[in-house]
């Protein structure tokens, strides 16, 4: 116990910082798990376990972009829909070749993860190479799009494979797409995926949030970490001593969206039904604000605003139409309580100071 004491004493900061938010996670699905076994969460409680996980994990991959990149995203709910649907076909069109429903459900999360992957590869390619506020134009735009995209989709699958169609004229429907009568229609237009089989698990969610959480500190404690930081801080500088900007900013980009996509397949699992339309703008914007409100490149912070912040407005929906009043004014109090500078010197006495890129080796 005691050499084990000095092993910890020994770590540097960010190890043991890393270490504290591994453990604060686990100890978090441990206790609500045992609060499940002994009945004491309701079923409001345990229908939002699954929906947490994604959020989290959406924050967690935001934070990539927004708080270690440095680069203003808007549609990383976009993201999100790729890895959903992609996730629900994959999911569909395999239940007879692989009936093991976890088994199922960890290879339609690595096709979200993949289809998202490359979508980000698409949007990034041309837009990190460009200055200021790009970024956040073209993310919008490509979340509107896709959504759009998606409202047109029709999928089925029977023996022979899948069958895809764009109604982009409103003419056509799922009848077209000539399936066998033992075949499914997975997507549906702008009724979105219907009939999906719910296969998404709370321990699910909980693996892909640590498999995350490896992945994104990891990522940051790294060489190349340290030169994304390093672009963040002073683009002008790190071009100097030779840091490839492209390649590190979409080396950030593109492990952001593969996560987001990772996460609407296991978001999109967990519900029989889901349209498009819940991938909007605002999805987004309601991501971006667990970022800022969790703290920039504090993915600790990313992970407690995610859950509080997704259970708030629905913990007070019995306050009907001053909910998102009283959610307004929590937010803001938020704001100003991160912004003090009394609590900012008191977390600074019980918490390790954020050292500088080019100490978060």
């Amino acid at each position: 116990m005691k050499k084990l004491t000095q092993k910890i004493k020994g770590l540097k900061k960010t190890t043991k910082v890393d270490f504290a938010t591994y453990l604060g996670v686990v100890l978090a699905f441990a206790a609500v798990t045992l609060l499940g076994r002994l009945g004491l969460l309701n079923r409001f409680l345990t229908g939002m376990l699954v929906p947490i996980c994604a959020y989290i994990v959406m924050a967690v991959s935001l934070n990539l972009t927004v708080g270690i990149l440095g680069e203003l995203s808007l549609g990383h709910a976009g993201f999100m829909s790729v890895g959903a649907f992609s996730g629900v076909i994959a999911a569909q069109s395999l239940q007879a070749s692989i009936p093991s429903a976890p088994v199922r459900l960890a290879v339609a999360i690595l096709v979200g993860a993949v289809f998202a992957s490359a979508a980000g590869f698409i949007v990034g390619v041309p837009v990190l190479r460009l200055r200021g506020d790009y970024l956040a134009i073209v993310t919008l735009a490509f979340g509107e799009i896709i959504k759009e995209l998606i409202n047109c989709l029709l999928v089925g699958y029977d023996s022979r494979g899948l069958h895809m169609a764009f109604n982009i004229n409103g003419s056509l429907t799922i009848s077209d797409l000539g399936l066998e009568p033992e075949g499914i229609a997975i997507i549906k237009g702008a009724q979105g995926a219907t009939g999906t089989t719910t296969i998404a698990t709370f321990t699910a969610g909980f693996i892909l949030i640590m498999i995350t959480l490896v992945i994104v500190l990891n990522l940051v404690r790294s060489r190349a970490g340290r030169a994304i930081m390093a672009l963040r801080d002073n683009r002008i500088a790190a071009e100097s001593v030779g840091v490839n900007v492209t390649k590190y900013k979409l080396m950030a980009f593109v492990t952001s969206a593969a996560l987001a996509g990772a996460a609407g397949a296991l978001y999109g699992l967990n519900y029989s039904n889901l349209a498009a339309s819940k991938f909007s703008f605002d999805t987004s914007i309601l991501v971006l604000v667990y970022v800022v409100l969790g703290g920039l490149g504090n993915m600790w912070g990313s992970i407690v605003a995610a859950a509080v912040l997704y259970i708030l407005p629905e913990a007070l929906r019995e306050f009907a139409d001053y909910r998102m009043l009283v959610y307004a004014v929590v937010l803001i109090l938020v704001m100003l309580a991160t912004n003090n500078d009394q609590l900012k010197a008191l977390a600074g006495r019980i918490l390790p100071k954020r050292k500088g890129a080019a100490d978060n080796g």
